[in-house]
């Protein structure tokens, strides 16, 4: 399978306010947040970024969706550089992450229309995209109902078919189940696997081991801004469960938890 996207010694600092410092515990103005990333996700798999809260997923897959830039390396979607390439990693690529917030006055069928008109798709495909997904995620009957009056887990759900309004090949989902219920976090992962069989290539960054063992074909635990280790659930495992491997691994390069 050939590579679909490629991290390359991606390098990210931000600088820290004094309140941010006592929440980071540091004396440090400064947090390196990646310190020369490098992974690679394959074609027509399910690839999971696994790590700690603060390891540097977000991070990086907020480079992959071109809304930050590294401070050096680079990345790339579908053969385009997210530095050089933006506009072309965005036509390809689907990005869900919980902190995308839905404007409470619309309703799911205004803004799934908005979106699609903003990726250029006519009103014909959009209906037919709209009764495909809304159907599928039962929010067909939530279609007119302001999002300020929905559930947390249906917002969820909105958020996801506006994520991939306009079919992308690439879908990059940030803790895709974090904060949902059990049924409605069924239900995502379900999707994630359907996206894989249509041939879909999809990355998702959790810190949940279920979620991977479930889905993931291939892994990278990043600890510390680095990839600690890479490879299929097998070959990092080891025979042992993935939490254990992890730990295991964790302490090895931390030194202790």
């Amino acid at each position: 399978m050939q590579d679909i996207i490629r991290a390359e010694n991606v390098r990210k600092t931000f600088n820290l306010s004094r309140k941010q410092q006592k929440i980071e515990k540091s004396p440090a103005n400064k947090k390196v947040a990646l310190d020369g990333l490098s992974f690679t996700a394959r074609e027509g798999e399910i690839y999971g970024l696994l790590g700690p809260n603060g390891a540097g997923k977000t991070t990086m897959l907020r480079i992959l969706a071109t809304l930050i830039k590294a401070d050096a390396g680079d990345a790339f979607v579908a053969g385009h550089s997210v530095s050089k390439e933006p506009d072309k990693v965005r036509a390809s690529i689907g990005f869900l992450t919980s902190e995308l917030k839905l404007e409470d006055f619309f309703t799911p069928a205004y803004l799934f229309g908005f979106f699609g008109r903003l990726h250029g798709l006519s009103d014909e495909a959009i209906r037919r995209r709209q009764d495909d997904l809304f159907g599928k995620f039962g929010i067909d009957r939530f279609a007119e109902v302001r999002v300020r009056d929905l559930s947390t887990g249906m917002k969820q759900k909105v958020s996801l078919v506006i994520s991939v309004v306009h079919d992308p090949a690439v879908i990059v989902f940030d803790e895709p189940t974090n904060g949902l219920d059990v049924l409605t976090a069924r239900v995502v992962t379900d999707f994630l696997a359907e996206l894989k069989s249509q041939g879909k290539s999809v990355v998702v960054s959790t810190h949940i081991f279920s979620l991977v063992e479930k889905l993931c074909d291939r892994v990278g635990i990043i600890i510390g801004g680095r990839m600690a280790a890479e490879g299929t659930l097998a070959e990092i495992s080891g025979g042992k469960s993935l939490e254990d491997a992890f730990f295991d691994l964790y302490e090895r390069t931390v030194g202790g938890l």
